[in-house]
């Protein structure tokens, strides 16, 4: 295995738009993610710093932390949301530039189908292990594997600080076997060597507002926190209205995604009240109901 920070699929946003044009699509399609550097500005990552930071909103969000211990002796912390909302982070989930590119990378219509913020805290920060989205979400039932991460780096994502690791194209791979490991998941270690023999790993080194859209079958990791800088991340999920679930389980069904224009980020002013945002009680949410246990 070869492990490089020489990311394929690299763009810059520039002006107020980004084109998913072939060659855009046809990056995804063969390494199963696409970066798009400078997203979002610095005054729309200030915006939505200052949403998560502000008293209130931080003592909602880490009320709600689900705290996942990573077997290591540190815990992954993330605050889990239901629907976008109508605050500053939700007008980046609802926005075109976001939003309107995942339908583009996946060429259907897409919905919201939960959002996260992911924090991982100077010298305690836990990490994740090697895994697919999807081998969390087909417990869920759903059928098909068109479902799409939108991961904005709110902090700078560096080695030291647990950046995200990807293993280019193992989304072809299909669905690998998922087992518990603690509280986190873990894919089929026999089959993840294989996988790692044939297929480059890549560090996902981002700036604040650079945005990583991967395929949900895209193995990625992330290591622990052990700097003294904080890594803060956004992360979306949307599904495709045609793999809609075939039961109900913790995440909501389809609701149509009203999008907004990506003016909406600098002009909202919402940055306090999250009660349409329907967060995740910690209680609620039991690793073991969302991923089944290999059998003996």
């Amino acid at each position: 295995m070869s492990e490089s920070c020489d990311l394929n699929g690299v763009y810059q946003f520039h002006g107020d738009t980004f084109e998913v044009t072939p060659t855009v699509k046809a990056d995804f399609d063969k390494y199963g993610y696409i970066i798009i550097r400078n997203l979002l500005d610095v005054e729309e990552v200030d915006k939505v710093i200052k949403e998560f930071e502000d008293p209130s909103t931080a003592e909602l969000l880490n009320n709600n932390k689900v705290k996942v211990s990573d077997c290591q002796g540190r815990e992954a912390k993330m605050t889990i949301w239901g629907h976008p909302g109508n605050d500053v982070s939700g007008m980046i989930s609802r926005s075109e530039k976001v939003a309107g590119t995942c339908e583009q990378l996946l060429g259907d219509e897409v919905y919201h189908y939960h959002g996260k913020l992911v924090t991982k805290e100077p010298f305690t920060g836990g990490a994740h292990l090697w895994h697919q989205d999807y081998g969390y979400w087909y417990i869920n039932e759903f059928l098909e594997p068109n479902m799409i991460t939108a991961f904005i780096a709110l902090d700078k994502c560096e080695k030291r600080n647990g950046c995200l690791q990807i293993i280019e194209s193992s989304h072809k791979c299909g669905r690998l076997d998922h087992k518990l490991e603690g509280q986190l998941t873990v894919t089929d270690p026999t089959r993840l060597d294989k996988i790692m023999d044939r297929f480059s790993m890549k560090y996902c080194l981002l700036n604040p507002g650079d945005a990583l859209f991967f395929h949900c079958n895209l193995l990625h990791c992330s290591g622990q926190n052990s700097s003294a800088y904080r890594r803060w991340a956004l992360l979306t999920v949307y599904n495709t209205v045609s793999n809609q679930s075939c039961k109900p389980h913790h995440h909501p069904q389809y609701i149509r995604l009203e999008k907004v224009p990506n003016t909406a980020i600098k002009s909202c002013d919402k940055f306090t009240d999250l009660t349409d945002k329907r967060i995740l009680v910690p209680k609620t949410f039991d690793p073991k109901q969302v991923i089944p246990k290999t059998p003996a």
